[in-house]
């Protein structure tokens, strides 16, 4: 059975290096003393806080080791591997509605850090698979849950 791979910006990778840290660190601490005032409380069979405490041990612990999964498995997109002449991974693209006649700009990021308030779009999510790979100029369709959209490509940067 074969690890999944993560690819994943620098930047994807050092926030989830940060989270870790924050996780085995001061969440950590922080639950423990939450576990000890609990504990202090009396009769842990009826005590909520100690329930809520323990809950949030186990879910920080989960994260943790997800975490550490992933970046076990993370593959780093280098620089190098970036185009600024077809769209790829870690590529900022500046795309035209073409029906609304509004220009957007979106970094295309692997699934893990995708985030849309951050304009950063999957290249697995509908309009980031459809641009893969196309050049500035190029008009591409995507079938999404709205219905077909079409986007023309109007410039390719490197992030």
């Amino acid at each position: 059975m074969s690890q999944k791979v993560y690819e994943m910006t620098y930047e994807g990778i050092k926030e989830l290096q940060d989270e870790l840290e924050y996780r085995k660190t001061e969440l950590s601490i922080e639950i423990a003393e939450r576990l000890k005032e609990a504990r202090a409380l009396g009769d842990l069979s009826e005590n909520s806080e100690y329930d809520d405490a323990k809950d949030a041990q186990a879910k920080n612990e989960v994260r943790i080791a997800d975490i550490e999964a992933i970046l076990k498995n993370a593959k780093v997109i280098e620089d190098a591997e970036i185009s600024s002449d077809k769209v790829t991974l870690g590529s900022k693209v500046k795309l035209l509605d073409v029906e609304y006649d509004e220009e957007l700009i979106y970094t295309i990021v692997g699934s893990l850090e995708e985030d849309i308030f951050k304009n950063k779009i999957s290249n697995e999510s509908p309009v980031g698979s459809a641009i893969m790979g196309h050049r500035a100029g190029d008009t591409v369709k995507v079938i999404s849950l709205a219905g077909e959209l079409e986007y023309k490509i109007l410039e390719i940067h490197k992030k």
